[in-house]
């Protein structure tokens, strides 16, 4: 979808508001608000719900009694930007071109504008729409968040520990250097009163917060409370945030028609927890990936339910598709499948398999019961391990933390994953290689 595409579609949607001002506004009270918290390098065991001991996070474990929490979800990327673009397009990274580790300060790309959002998905149904937090996906003016269907932005342009840094509201400069210490409270403020002003129309709220990325902050209110040091402190301080907006939307009314959704953006770095599982960010191991999942929509999902579903972030576009009726381009080939059906349990499985990558190669596959690795870094270089009489196939219902091999045991298995595999790399990989030589 071009830029001036884009105008048009823009315009087309005003027209229509203009003539049907009373039909708009009846289906505007009838969609849901969305709203997606996604934090950054939180591991799988940080949360009180996902067993941490030392992390107090009550918030969060309130969420998910009140809701669904998901134990075979993942990114669509161990590492920030690609698993940022998987998100919020629905597809996977390397067709967006965003496969590719991360954006630095010399960077001058960004997640290409013919690409829809969660939020160009939801303008045209009236839906307002806001980034707080971090982008990271092109800090040029091009590719700035209000050129990709956010009506506001609140946030830093990248991470925390690139600079310069400076905090932006819209376009416009407002604070450097950042006072980092004080950045969840001032998002979760800025997320309730986007929250306050739009309450009568629906909206979309990307709440993308800065931390547990390093370095790590907190304000005064917070520090030295967690047994789990500023790390602890730091994600108590995400938990009080997540608590604030679910209380507005209490206060307000509007919780039973708000899906509210909180994830990572992949797995920790060295601070956090993965709970047991082998590998932190940047890996295609289960530590990378696997990441907390919680919906909560009173009323509309189950409270207090467990699902092992295999799952990504790249799931969320479609779900919100589903529930909004939002409109896509028919040759635009979306990864992600709905989750209501397993969400509200009405089936247990949306996906066949899921493609785990390095870069822009797929380095594993995932089924529900399976896994295998196929690529992964030795001193400094990724070794395709089957070239090295290392075969890796891991029963995941029996042994989650990878240390186990069955590929002798279970031959069928193993070829049928390396089948999908094949698959994979005819579809995805070479779909790279396209864009690579544009």
């Amino acid at each position: 979808m071009t830029y001036m595409l884009k105008l048009f579609t823009a315009m087309l949607l005003l027209a229509v508001s203009f003539c049907s001002p009373l039909i708009l506004a009846d289906e505007q009270r009838n969609q849901p608000n969305v709203i997606v918290i996604l934090t950054d390098d939180l591991g799988y065991g940080d949360l009180g719900s996902y067993g941490s001991e030392t992390i107090k996070t009550p918030n969060l474990d309130r969420m998910a009694d009140e809701g669904v929490r998901l134990t075979n979800a993942y990114s669509s990327s161990p590492n920030c930007t690609p698993s940022r673009a998987g998100l919020l397009t629905g597809r996977y990274p390397v067709r967006t071109g965003m496969a590719h580790q991360v954006l630095f300060i010399e960077d001058t790309h960004g997640l290409p504008l013919e690409e829809v959002t969660i939020a160009e998905m939801l303008k045209p149904m009236g839906y307002q729409t806001a980034i707080i937090g971090k982008w990271h996906l092109g800090h040029t003016p091009a590719y700035w968040p209000t050129n990709h269907g956010f009506d506001y932005y609140y946030g830093l342009p990248y991470s925390n520990n690139l600079l310069p840094l400076a905090l932006y509201r819209n376009l416009q400069k407002i604070e450097e250097p950042v006072e980092q210490a004080t950045l969840t409270e001032r998002y979760t403020q800025e997320a309730i009163q986007f929250i306050e002003r739009h309450q009568d129309k629906p909206f979309f709220i990307y709440l993308a917060h800065t931390f547990p990325h390093v370095p790590l902050s907190v304000s005064d209110k917070f520090e030295g409370h967690s047994k789990a040091a500023l790390y602890g402190d730091v994600v108590e301080t995400l938990d009080w945030s997540t608590g604030e907006i679910l209380a507005a939307l209490d206060r307000l009314g509007l919780s039973k028609n708000t899906l509210v959704i909180f994830t990572s953006d992949n797995g920790p770095y060295q601070g956090g927890s993965t709970g047991g599982l082998r590998g932190t960010k940047g890996t295609p191991w289960e530590g990378g990936y696997r990441v907390p999942f919680i919906a909560r929509w009173p009323g509309r999902i189950p409270s207090g339910v467990t699902i092992d579903s295999i799952s990504m972030n790249i799931d969320i576009l479609p779900t919100i598709r589903t529930l909004t009726g939002a409109g896509l381009p028919d040759d635009l080939v979306i990864d992600g499948k709905n989750l209501m059906p397993v969400l509200t349990g009405k089936q247990q499985l949306v996906h066949e398999k899921l493609y785990i990558f390095a870069d822009e190669q797929i380095a594993a596959v995932r089924t529900q019961h399976w896994k295998t690795v196929l690529l992964a870094r030795y001193r400094g270089i990724n070794r395709w391990l089957p070239d090295h009489d290392v075969r890796l196939l891991f029963n995941m219902d029996n042994d989650p933390y990878e240390r186990y091999s069955l590929a002798s045991h279970r031959e069928d298995i193993w070829e049928q994953m390396t089948r999908y595999w094949s698959e994979g790399v005819e579809e995805l990989e070479s779909h790279a290689l396209h864009l690579n030589k544009q």
